[in-house]
């Protein structure tokens, strides 16, 4: 990895922060704010059903509601949710966040989830078609194209009813269940974007956690929801069978990726992996810089 990233100019706009009922003098403590009045985000794909399974039950008063990780993190902006999962991109844009969880969504190495498909060279891509869905691992994407081949391609996107046949564009960035199935055609390259961070950092990729806005969780919140993965965790291999028929792939196929693909703890070296992306993404112009990574707890 080259010491150096060329600086560009970031298109990735900043929010200013969204003043929450709780702050400014009317500061709620979060171990007595009503666990009923915490409103969650959580994300749809088959990569994050271990950190929801019995989410529910643990938390029966509060609101659980499931959308893809940008709708999320648009939301939690907005003020129309107090904890979400989001893309640790979205984190990273804005001062008024707090990471309430060891609970996330992170790869050791190949990921399977998230693909980048290039009809040319990497170094000859001058447009790329974003799924819709994606913002973290759109920068991911963009960072290592810039860092390794001094590229920075016009940007598409692609909406999530679509396909890759769908766009002429360069290359095409895949995540979630879709990434999972290869495409038809043929590719120059394809990039397994968790292989690829791994084997040029030696360290692991968070792609999302649970953020909240400063001062809206409370303890209870926090620590049902590393109840919850816990459980998840202990229960993938329920997991795999309930929702294999729906991602039309096998049992045993969705079980391995949950089990060898992914990792659902942010450690310290998940943190050390946090830390380095903002730093890239800071030096290639997709983060504003002076925003800190705050762990609570």
């Amino acid at each position: 990895m080259t010491e150096q990233l060329l600086a560009t100019e970031s298109e990735i706009s900043v929010t200013e922060p969204v003043n929450s009922p709780y702050e400014a003098g009317e500061m709620c403590d979060r171990a007595q704010m009503p666990a009923s009045a915490v409103r969650i985000g959580a994300v749809s794909y088959l990569n994050s059903k271990p950190l929801i399974e019995d989410l529910s039950n643990l938390l029966p008063e509060a609101s659980v509601s499931l959308d893809y990780p940008s709708r999320l993190a648009d939301q939690l902006a907005a003020g129309d949710l107090d904890v979400a999962l989001i893309p640790s991109i979205e984190y990273m844009l804005r001062s008024d966040y707090e990471i309430i969880s060891d609970a996330c969504v992170a790869t050791r190495g190949p990921v399977l989830s998230v693909k980048l498909y290039s009809r040319v060279d990497p170094g000859a891509i001058r447009t790329l078609a974003l799924d819709e869905g994606s913002r973290t691992s759109a920068a991911l994407a963009r960072v290592m194209l810039l860092d390794r081949y001094g590229v920075e391609p016009d940007r598409q996107p692609l909406p999530i009813e679509m396909s890759v046949q769908h766009t002429n564009a360069d290359a095409v960035l895949l995540i979630g269940d879709r990434a999972m199935h290869a495409p038809a055609e043929e590719f120059h390259t394809v990039w397994d974007l968790g292989a690829e961070w791994t084997t040029w950092t030696g360290l692991p990729f968070v792609f999302a956690m649970w953020v909240a806005r400063r001062g809206v969780a409370t303890t209870h919140v926090e620590q049902m929801l590393s109840e919850s993965r816990n459980r998840g965790v202990a229960s993938i291999p329920e997991i795999a069978r309930r929702e294999a028929a729906t991602l039309n792939i096998s049992v045993e196929s969705a079980e391995r990726y949950l089990i060898d693909n992914l990792y659902f703890r942010l450690t310290s070296a998940e943190r050390n992996g946090l830390r380095l992306f903002q730093q890239l993404s800071v030096q290639a112009g997709l983060a504003p810089e002076g925003v800190d990574l705050v762990f609570r707890n």
